[in-house]
């Protein structure tokens, strides 16, 4: 079959296959590769100025040219000019054997890895194998490897020695999406660049001149939709910019790509920002949900509201930017108003509580039911008064508070003040006259304990819980008077007891006191000192005779416990003349058990 040539129209058979926006405006040179000037500007100096270095690291997001680059790189290295005895330049002509074979991904010495696929030390080791031999028809031998940061730590420590010192007609270029996943070693031995998401404007640009040249028309407000969804991603932003075209009829409109992304018209959107800031929780329900109906994401609808806060918040900090050529006219208009009428503090807020609703509303199993959730909460927060003005009222001790919600908080009793409910939904207080301070009292201080014991009840009196279990079971008293103590703490005592303990003790008792760490061994710890008794008061009763009986006449019973016996009624215990308790009438014996 051959084409018709009288009609201009081409065959089946003879019809290039389509190629998709993304690989057919793929740059070719520094020229043509938009939003990364640093990146340009070094690389052409480098080339023109013969300082290349051995390897090359390139870093960023997804779709912003790590391997356009990479290629770019290739072909200036190995160019030689249309008419074949060309350098190493920074403008590749793109039409010699080296610059058609390496943009056709088929150069013989230019052998680009994709790291994933081949994670383990084989490939590397095969890599390596080859780095020796010269070139067969270009200048260098250019390696590149795409996601480097997927190589296994036995395959980067095998290819540092060949990094660090290649051969003269060698050049590596890694690119990688995760930086922090690479070891630091082989980072030290590359030539770092970090490439940047580009910037709104330069992507919107960008795709209207690839629309141009697909002869497609493309509304502004379609651009500016999907230069956003791009997100920086130039090669993102091509793949919306290909269905949107498919989806077209000849002309792209901001309603299709609306459409086709799920996204909430940007004047409805502002309308809900509105309404809600101005509290009306109605109007912002009535409006979420007809976006709803309409097919936008909740989630993306929560971003949209984001985006508005955030803008709304630079321009009231900046005003300059409001007027800024690149500024759109809804922001300009509508978020310009905003930014006079609404505060910092309910900005913030708003910013805080959307951040927090994102999470809620991907979370959610309906998320529209989120969504309407928050948008209540954010209307009554809409109503609340700077947390600084608040505080500022309540010090005056007058004035009237708004609470922005239906129900009537109780007034503090402790206050004194009353307070009474307006017709405006906020609380009024009265006006105090002011009275004559009252002069506090001074707190009465414990007298000086005299003894390491009452020492202790004392820091038991203040709930020093912890303090006091240290020093019943692990301090050792050496020396105690009243403003000075000795003793020798053992080693589950913390360091900063004696320091704790001088302080607390100058602050209950009005005077000073010094606690010092001693050598001295010192007495038992009060711990082991009541343990001491305690054995000292069964020894004791196991000596009594009835209680020896009681031994006998129950084998296997034992003693658990020892308490001294109550004497406050006499009816029922008979102390005897060495204080042993002796049994009632009825044979038992109080405070001993078997």
């Amino acid at each position: 079959m051959t084409a018709e040539t009288d009609t201009g129209s081409v065959s089946p058979a003879t019809a290039e296959p389509y190629r998709v926006l993304a690989r057919k405006y793929r740059p070719k040179d520094f020229e043509t590769l938009i939003g990364q000037d640093a990146l340009v500007r070094t690389l052409t100096n480098a080339i023109e100025t013969g300082r290349v270095a051995q390897a090359f690291m390139l870093t960023g997001v997804r779709g912003v040219g790590k391997t356009t680059t990479a290629r770019i790189i290739a072909k200036a290295l190995n160019c030689i000019g249309p008419d074949g005895s060309g350098g190493a330049t920074a403008r590749p002509c793109g039409v010699c054997d080296n610059c058609v074979a390496i943009a056709a991904d088929r150069h013989v010495d230019v052998m680009e890895m994709d790291a994933a696929s081949r994670t383990g030390v084989e490939g590397i080791r095969e890599l390596i194998d080859s780095v020796p031999y010269r070139p067969v028809q270009a200048r260098f031998k250019v390696y590149i490897l795409d996601e480097v940061h997927m190589l296994s730590t036995a395959a980067f420590n095998a290819l540092l020695k060949t990094l660090e010192e290649p051969p003269e007609h060698v050049k590596f270029i890694f690119a990688t999406t995760e930086i922090r996943k690479v070891p630091v070693t082989v980072l030290s031995r590359c030539q770092r660049f970090d490439l940047r998401r580009v910037a709104l404007d330069v992507l919107g640009a960008h795709f209207k001149s690839i629309a141009d040249q697909e002869k497609t028309g493309i509304e502004d407000d379609a651009l500016a939709m999907i230069a956003r969804a791009a997100d920086g991603s130039v090669r993102d932003g091509l793949s919306i910019l290909d269905q949107a075209i498919a989806l077209s009829n000849g002309t792209v409109t901001g309603e299709q790509v609306r459409d086709m992304l799920g996204l909430a018209d940007r004047s409805t959107i502002f309308d809900l920002f509105e309404a809600t800031m101005k509290g009306a929780a109605a109007d912002a329900l009535d409006i979420a949900r007809s976006l709803y109906n309409a097919g936008a994401d909740p989630v993306v609808v929560v971003q949209d509201l984001l985006d508005i806060c955030y803008w709304v918040t630079r321009a009231r900090l900046t005003p300059e930017l409001v007027e800024a050529a690149s500024t759109p006219e809804l922001e300009r208009s509508r978020g310009g108003a905003m930014a006079k009428s609404l505060s910092m503090p309910s900005l913030t807020r708003c910013w805080q509580m959307l951040l927090k609703g994102l999470g809620e509303v991907q979370a959610a199993p309906n998320p529209i039911q989120a969504l309407e959730m928050l948008l209540i909460r954010l209307t009554h927060a809409a109503d609340l008064s700077p947390p600084g003005d608040l505080v500022a009222k309540l010090k005056d001790g007058g004035g009237t508070v708004s609470t922005g919600g239906s129900a009537a908080p109780a007034a503090p009793a402790a206050t004194g003040v009353s307070a009474s409910r307006t017709a405006d939904n906020t609380i009024a207080f009265p006006q105090q006259a002011p009275s004559e301070p009252e002069t506090p009292r001074e707190a009465k201080p414990d007298p000086m304990p005299e003894s390491f014991e009452a020492m202790v009840a004392l820091v038991e009196k203040y709930r020093e819980g912890r303090l006091q279990t240290h020093l019943v079971h692990d301090v050792h008293p050496v020396a105690f008077e009243p403003g000075r103590i000795d003793l020798r703490p053992t080693s589950r005592a913390p360091r900063d007891l004696c320091t704790r303990l001088a302080g607390l003790l100058e602050r209950w008792t009005g005077s000073r006191w010094v606690v010092t760490v001693s050598k001295e061994p010192g007495r038992p710890t009060l711990g082991e000192q009541r343990a001491a008794d305690d054995l000292s008061r069964l020894d004791s009763a196991a000596e009594d005779p009835l209680v020896k009986s009681v031994l006998d006449a129950f084998p296997g019973a034992r003693i658990k416990s020892v308490s001294k016996p109550a004497a406050e009624d006499s009816n029922d215990i008979n102390n005897d003349s060495d204080g042993t308790a002796m049994p009632d009438a009825d044979g038992m014996e109080e405070g001993q058990n078997t």
